[in-house]
C-alpha cells in the first residue's frame, strides 16, 4: 500500500502525510502551521498565500515540483482579477491541493503571528497577535421547522468553521446583527475580541480592521493608527494637550482641581475632545471610516491616566501620592470614555507603576524590555517630571525626579518648544568663542551660504530643549562657564559675545534687528537644577542596587528623541557610560502602546513586570539632597566620567576668584527647589 504524499512546511519544519486532493491550507491547519486566512478558505481574502520550493530536499527525502500541486485554479484567477494584483508564482493555499510530495514555504506576510519588521528603531520588531481578529462565515438562513435565533446560528457557524466556542456577544452586536446578515446575503465578517467576545459584524467580506495607540502626554498627545491585519502603522498624528490652559505642569493641574470643584471633569472633557479630533485626523489620513477603528490602547503619566478615565487626580497631588489603581484598564467600551470610533471598540491602558511613575513608563519598559536582559539598563523619560527605571531581569527599580519644565524651554529666557525656527544644534569655536547653529526646519548651519534665505520664512525664534543642552555643554567645553556653571565675566574683554547683565553676565547666541537670544546666568542655573534633580534620582537608584556603573542608557520621550547623547553626558544629565551604549529611543511610551495593541500576549508580560518593580520615593530618601548638590556641578562634582573623558577633552576643575565673574557671594544663599538644599 503506497503512502500518502509528504508535505513539509518551512520555515516551521512541520511535516505530515496527507491524501491526494487535500487543500494545502487544510494540511497546514492539521499540523498547526501558522497561515493566515480571514475568509475561511474561500479564496476571497488572499491572505493564505504560499510558495512552492522546487528541487531535491535530501534532508526531508522529498523531490518537490510544480506537478505535485494542482494547477492554478479559477479561484486564484478570480482573486487576481478582483484585487488587480498578481500572485507572482505564489499560490492560494486554500484552493491549491496536494498531488505529491512537496515542500511549501509560508512567507512572513502570510503568517498569523508574523514578525512585523520596523524601519524605525524606536518600535523594533513585533510578533503580530492582536486582541481583535476578523472571521468570515456563512450563516444558515432561518427555518420555520428549525427555529433558532440569528445570533445562535452565527455562533454555530463560527464554531463549525473556525472552532470558536462559547463566544459571548454584546447587545450592541445583536442590535446590528439582523441587518448585517440580510444585507450580506447571510455572509458576514465578525470581529472577535480575545477569542471570547463578538464585538462587531459587517455584511459580506470585510478585510480591514484598525486600532489606535495613544500616548497622552501632559504637553502633547501622540496617536498612531495600526492595521491589525498586517501590523503596519499607517498614520500618525499629534496635537497639544488642551489641558495646558489649566496649567503647564501636572501639579498645577492637580491644584486647579483642588481649587475648582468640577475642574477634573473639565480637563477630562478637554482631553477626550482632543482624542476624538485625533481619531478623525488619523482616519482621514488613512482614507478609512473612523468606525473601522475597533480597539485603542493608551499610556500616560498618572495624572493624565486618571483624568482620561474620569478619575479625580487630587490624591496624586500630595503624599503619599496614592494611585486609584495600579492595574491595567481592560474591557471598557470606547463610548465609556466618549471616544467616537467604532461604538463597540475596546479600550486597554497599560498599568501605572507609582504615584509619579505612570503607564507611559510602563510603555517604555515594554518597548525596551530591561526585564529580559542581564545588562544593567537605565531608561529615562525626560519631561516636566523625569521618570527613571533602572535594573535588569533580576530586579527593576523606578522613581521620578522633579526636573521642572526647563528642558522643554520653559524658565529659559529665550526658550521655546520645538518648532520651526527654534535653535536645536549649537557649536562654539574654542578660540573665537563664536557660535554656529542649526534651526528646526533648515538643514544648513548658520555659517553656511544660503542659511539666511532658507530661514527667512520662519526666522530665528528661540532655542528648544536639545539646543539648550548643547549650548550649555559647548559653553562649558569652551570655558565660557566653569564647573559650577558660572559665566566667566573676564571673557568680556576677549569677545563681545560675553556681556555684563547686572551682577552677572550673559552669552549672546544670536542677534538681529528683530530679536536677540542670550544665555543668562539664570538660564544656566535653571538647567543645573533640572539636571541635578535627574542625576540625583539616578544615583539614588544605583545605590539601591549597589552599582558603580551602568551598562546601557536609553533616553525616551519627545525631548530625549532629539537630544545628542554626548552633550547630555557632558552636561551631567546622565551618568557615565560607554557612548556606544547610550541611545535616544524616541517616544518609547508610544511604542509600548503600539506593542500592546499589536500583540495581546505582551500585555500580560508588562503587567507581570510592573508588579515586581520596586518603587523608590526620592522625596523621602535622605541621601537625595547630597546627590542633588553634587550633581549641580558640570558634569559632576565627584563622579570622574572615565568613558566620557576617553572621547571628549573635558576642562579640569579650577578654583577661581569670582570677584570678576559678576556673581556676588556676600553671604547670600540661593534656595533650590529641594527643601533645605543651599548652594
Amino acid at each position: 500500500m503506497s503512502q500518502d504524499p509528504l508535505v513539509v512546511f518551512t520555515p516551521s519544519g512541520r511535516r505530515g502525510h496527507f491524501p491526494i486532493g487535500t487543500p494545502v491550507l487544510q494540511a497546514a491547519r492539521a499540523l498547526g502551521v501558522d497561515i493566515d486566512s480571514t475568509c475561511g478558505g474561500r479564496g476571497l481574502c488572499g491572505r493564505c498565500q504560499v510558495s512552492l520550493a522546487e528541487g531535491e530536499f535530501a534532508k526531508h527525502g522529498v523531490h518537490s515540483c510544480a506537478a505535485n500541486l494542482s494547477p492554478r485554479s479559477e479561484t486564484e484567477l478570480a482573486w487576481e482579477k478582483t484585487h488587480g494584483a498578481k500572485l507572482d508564482g505564489r499560490r492560494l493555499s486554500c484552493s491549491t491541493t496536494i498531488r505529491g510530495d512537496v515542500v511549501i514555504d509560508v512567507p512572513a506576510d502570510s503568517q498569523v503571528h508574523r514578525q512585523v519588521v520596523r524601519k524605525g528603531a524606536e518600535l523594533g520588531d513585533i510578533a503580530l497577535d492582536p486582541a481583535v481578529r476578523l472571521y468570515y462565515v456563512e450563516v444558515q438562513e432561518p427555518d420555520m421547522h428549525l427555529p433558532s435565533s440569528d445570533l445562535r446560528r452565527l455562533k454555530e457557524a463560527l464554531d463549525f468553521e473556525w472552532r470558536l466556542t462559547d463566544l459571548q456577544a454584546d447587545i450592541r452586536v445583536v442590535q446590528q446583527l439582523q441587518g448585517a446578515l440580510r444585507r450580506g446575503d447571510w455572509k458576514v465578517t465578525v470581529a472577535v475580541h480575545e477569542a471570547e467576545r463578538i464585538i462587531a459584524v459587517w455584511p459580506g467580506l470585510h478585510e480591514k480592521v484598525y486600532g489606535m495607540a495613544v500616548d497622552v502626554g501632559s504637553t502633547t498627545i501622540a496617536a498612531h493608527l495600526c492595521d491589525l491585519q498586517t501590523g503596519a502603522v499607517i498614520a500618525s498624528a499629534g496635537r497639544m494637550n488642551p489641558q495646558i490652559r489649566f496649567g503647564e505642569d501636572l501639579m498645577s493641574r492637580v491644584s486647579y482641581v483642588m481649587m475648582n470643584p468640577g475642574g477634573d471633569g473639565e480637563m477630562t472633557r478637554e482631553v477626550r475632545t482632543a482624542l476624538n479630533a485625533l481619531a478623525a485626523e488619523l482616519a482621514a489620513e488613512a482614507g478609512i471610516a473612523v468606525a473601522e477603528i475597533v480597539e485603542a490602547t493608551f499610556v500616560g503619566n498618572p495624572v493624565m491616566h486618571h483624568l482620561l478615565f474620569g478619575i479625580n487626580p487630587v490624591e496624586l497631588g500630595g503624599a503619599p501620592f496614592a494611585l486609584a489603581t495600579d492595574e491595567a484598564v481592560t474591557g471598557l467600551w470606547a463610548t465609556e470614555i466618549d471616544l467616537h470610533i467604532h461604538p463597540n471598540a475596546r479600550i486597554y491602558a497599560l498599568p501605572c507603576i507609582a504615584g509619579h511613575v505612570g503607564a507611559d513608563t510602563a510603555g517604555a519598559i515594554l518597548s525596551e524590555t530591561p526585564y529580559l536582559t542581564d545588562a544593567m539598563t537605565l531608561i529615562v523619560d525626560i519631561g516636566t517630571n523625569a521618570e527613571i527605571v533602572l535594573g535588569n531581569r533580576q530586579r527593576l527599580l523606578a522613581a521620578s525626579s522633579p526636573t521642572g519644565p526647563a528642558f522643554e524651554g520653559a524658565q529659559i529666557s529665550c526658550g521655546q518648544r520645538a518648532a520651526p525656527g527654534a535653535i536645536e544644534r549649537v557649536r562654539i569655536d574654542r578660540e573665537t568663542l563664536e557660535p554656529r547653529f542649526k534651526v528646526i526646519g533648515c538643514e544648513l548651519w548658520s555659517d553656511e551660504p544660503g542659511f539666511a534665505e532658507a530661514t527667512a520664512a520662519t526666522g530665528i525664534t528661540g532655542i528648544c530643549g536639545s539646543g539648550i543642552i548643547e549650548v550649555l555643554a559647548e559653553m562649558f567645553l569652551a570655558g565660557i562657564i566653569d564647573q559650577d556653571g558660572v559665566i566667566d565675566g573676564a571673557l568680556a574683554a576677549r569677545t563681545a559675545r560675553v556681556k555684563a547683565s547686572g551682577r552677572t553676565f550673559t552669552y549672546s547666541l544670536f542677534e538681529s534687528a528683530e530679536r536677540s537670544l542670550h544665555i543668562t546666568q539664570n538660564d544656566v542655573r535653571a538647567i543645573q537644577l533640572a539636571k541635578a534633580a535627574l542625576y540625583a534620582g539616578v544615583r539614588l537608584l544605583m545605590d539601591k542596587l549597589g552599582l558603580e556603573r551602568i551598562d546601557r542608557i536609553r533616553l525616551a520621550g519627545a525631548f530625549g528623541s532629539h537630544i545628542d547623547v554626548k552633550y547630555a553626558m557632558i552636561l551631567g544629565l546622565i551618568p557615565d557610560c560607554a557612548l556606544e551604549h547610550v541611545a535616544s529611543v524616541g517616544n518609547a511610551a508610544g511604542a509600548g502602546a503600539c506593542i500592546a495593541l499589536l500583540n495581546r500576549g505582551r500585555r500580560g508580560e508588562i503587567e507581570a513586570a510592573v508588579r515586581r518593580i520596586d518603587k523608590i520615593e526620592t522625596a523621602v530618601e535622605a541621601s537625595f539632597q547630597q546627590y542633588f548638590v553634587e550633581a549641580m556641578a558640570i558634569p559632576h562634582k565627584c563622579d570622574p566620567f572615565p568613558n566620557l573623558r576617553a572621547v571628549v577633552a573635558l576642562p579640569e576643575a579650577v578654583a577661581k576668584d569670582r570677584a570678576g565673574s559678576g556673581r556676588s557671594r556676600r553671604g547670600r544663599r540661593e534656595r533650590t527647589p529641594i527643601e533645605g538644599v543651599t548652594t
